[in-house]
């Protein structure tokens, strides 16, 4: 039976597929024109190929035996006839976990020993060297060798005291304390796991990040730094007989409620209150409380917080037992996480194409424009010209060629905006290199890795962001400046040549800036937080710095890219258009030359203008197609239900597109005045 997120999961992986159709249809269509080149290629390349691998991350956070385990069992391998993942009394996943689907590769789990946590590389760098991992082949037709392989998450080793300690896995006894320390220490066998599983939620792009408990937040940097906050959503796994706990809320303050946007709270165990004694009005009436007293403290709508009993739903799938299931309450569980995740993605990766192919789309809409006015400008002058002599061609031209003379000296003047525009944007985008990066970090990594005191690595850290706050700010400001230049382009040729007004679209630093302030919150935390002053610092200090620089380098490649892509966007019609309106007076002063020594030939060069004027329609309506389509809204079926519209049947003009359309519209072959 397909569940609710299982099926708009599939309608999300459908709309990706759309997408990705419209963008190949507007490749198609420069390709069938002539006039794609290296650059535009690439690009389209590269974004069919980042939107075929969008995936949507759900990270679950939860204390131990608040039931993760048994929650992705439900999810996940509920068609079973028995639990897949580890689920018992105590720890059972011991390290973070990430469930997800690669159609490339066999189903396998690759676990990361956890002697890399020596060695100063993350998470991150350590996945793209898979000699690192230990991969176990998983065979999803047979459940039972499935558990088994899958078992090898709970595994754990014991070593020295001195040894889990250099691991930085070793918790000092606390100040009153029996005395004596234990000689030998238990801890995980595994570092991080990769789990690539064929199930319809993760084919479709779902990700699913289980977290080890939450003392693993504070032994494992990169999880509070970049895959939690990168999360798409985070669903806290309470227990319906505690309630929000001391250390839940702390957890909940410091990690989630400032870096996550969407937000989900699950009271499990809610079948702990299902007795004979108590009427079902009275159970119903102890799990609303709950509910309520849970979303007053972690300040949510009560509509993002649900009862849930994880283990009677998962026997309940196994059992094909619909009654219990739906008491279970994980339908609801999962109707909520389609309505918050997968429309807030959509949106993301609409903007995306937006961003990326939007203006391109829209440069070559404004260059048909561009041939359009001026074939119907040469269409009328081919009318005026009927039955006149050559002296009246020879002022037609002189006036045409004194109109392409003052348009050059107007675009000269634009070239010296756009050359001052493009100091502007190099200087801007260097600030935001990686060789600029590497010149900040390395100010303060030699103290920062030798600040043995907690105070000398807040100092040292500090003086780490302040370098990042002024490199904000300098690119705030080159970013303001090339807008003022980029808007005085827009409004010259406006008003000096009569092109379409058009806005350039805003450049959004804040939200980068913001990613760097939680960044440093993150290492205010760090550095306050009683455990790091009680801790042996070296290992902590290396691998909390290392996860920082990778988050921060994350960010910088995120604000160039955007910046990069703003810059393309704000100028590329508008050059288009100066290019393309310059080609057309060019044509249209050698056409009139040819004419004037042949006069007879108005009326074959009109028939002629006539076609073209018919076919750049036809492109025209096609582009416009591929344009509503790109910016259709997720939920607009009727938009996405036809990709790529041909030239021999181009839908209508959208009314609302511009004043140019509309030109375009009305001035259809055989009415060109």
């Amino acid at each position: 039976m397909t569940t609710a997120l299982e099926s708009r999961i599939a309608e999300f992986a459908r709309w990706r597929a759309e997408m990705i159709a419209g963008i190949e249809s507007y490749k198609a269509w420069l390709d069938t024109n002539g006039i794609a080149d290296i650059q535009q290629s690439l690009r389209i390349y590269d974004l069919i190929e980042n939107l075929k691998h969008e995936r949507m991350t759900l990270a679950l956070l939860a204390e131990f035996s608040r039931g993760k385990t048994e929650l992705i069992n439900a999810l996940l391998f509920g068609h079973y006839k028995r639990r897949i993942l580890p689920s018992d009394i105590g720890r059972t996943t011991m390290s973070p976990t990430e469930l997800f689907h690669d159609s490339g590769d066999a189903p396998y789990v690759r676990l990361l020993p956890i002697e890399t946590r020596r060695r100063s590389e993350t998470i991150a760098s350590l996945k793209r060297k898979p000699v690192e991992w230990i991969k176990i082949g998983l065979d999803p037709d047979s459940e039972t060798a499935l558990a088994e392989a899958l078992r090898t998450l709970a595994q754990t080793k014991t070593v020295s005291r001195d040894e889990a300690k250099a691991l930085g896995l070793y918790d000092e006894p606390a100040e009153g304390a029996a005395a004596g320390e234990p000689d030998q220490v238990e801890i995980p066998a595994w570092r991080h796991a990769l789990i690539n599983y064929p199930h319809p939620l993760l084919t479709s792009g779902l990700v699913i990040l289980d977290t080890p408990g939450l003392n693993a937040l504070g032994s494992e940097p990169e999880l509070t730094m970049s895959m939690i906050p990168n999360a798409h959503a985070v669903l806290f796994l309470l227990a319906m007989d505690t309630g929000v706990t001391r250390s839940d809320l702390e957890v909940w303050r410091k990690h989630v409620e400032p870096r996550v946007t969407r937000r989900l709270a699950v009271l499990n165990k809610i079948d702990l209150l299902w007795d004979d004694i108590k009427t079902d009005e009275e159970i119903r009436e102890s799990i609303d409380r709950q509910l309520e007293e849970t979303a007053r403290l972690l300040d949510l709508p009560t509509r993002s917080v649900l009862p849930l009993s994880a283990k009677r739903a998962l026997v309940a799938r196994i059992r094909g037992d619909r009654a219990s299931l739906e008491k279970s309450g994980i339908e609801n569980l999962e109707r909520l996480l389609a309505d918050e995740i997968i429309p807030a993605k959509q949106e993301i990766m609409r903007t995306t194409v937006q961003r990326e192919i939007g203006a391109m789309v829209e440069a070559s809409r404004q260059s048909i424009v561009a041939q359009f006015n001026a074939a119907r400008a040469e269409h009328k002058t081919l009318a005026e010209l009927a039955g006149k002599n050559r002296d009246v061609a020879q002022s037609m031209l002189s006036k045409l060629e004194q109109d392409r003379t003052e348009y050059l000296e107007t675009v000269e003047r634009y070239q010296d905006t756009h050359e001052v525009l493009s100091r502007q944007a190099t200087a801007l985008l260097k600030t935001l290199s990686d060789e600029a990066l590497e010149t900040l970090v390395n100010k303060d990594r030699q103290y920062i890795e030798g600040a043995w005191s907690t105070a000398g690595l807040f100092k040292s850290m500090q003086g780490l962001f302040n370098h990042f706050t002024a490199q904000s700010n300098r690119i705030i400001r080159y970013a303001d400046d090339i807008l003022s230049l980029v808007e005085e382009a827009y409004a010259h040729f406006h008003d000096k040549a009569g092109f379409e007004k058009l806005s350039p679209p805003p450049l959004n630093m804040e939200k980068h800036g913001l990613a760097m302030h939680r960044l440093e919150q993150v290492a205010v935390e760090f550095c306050h937080h009683p455990k790091q002053i009680l801790t042996e610092k070296h290992f902590l200090v290396t691998n909390f710095y290392n996860s920082l620089v990778a988050e921060a380098r994350r960010i910088f490649e995120v604000t160039r890219a955007d910046t990069q892509a703003w810059l393309r966007a704000s100028m590329l019609p508008l050059n288009t258009a100066i290019k393309e309106h310059e080609t057309q007076l060019n044509k249209r002063v050698d056409n009139l030359r040819k004419l004037q020594h042949n006069l007879h030939s108005v009326g074959d060069r009109s028939k002629q203008i006539e076609q073209q004027l018919l076919a750049l329609r036809a492109q025209h309506d096609v582009l416009v197609g591929i344009k509503k389509n790109l910016a259709a809204q997720p939920t607009d079926t009727e938009a996405s239900a036809s990709v790529a519209p041909k030239p021999s049947a181009p839908p209508a003009l959208d009314s609302a597109n511009d004043a140019q359309a509309r030109n375009l519209e009305a001035a259809a072959p055989g009415q060109a005045a």
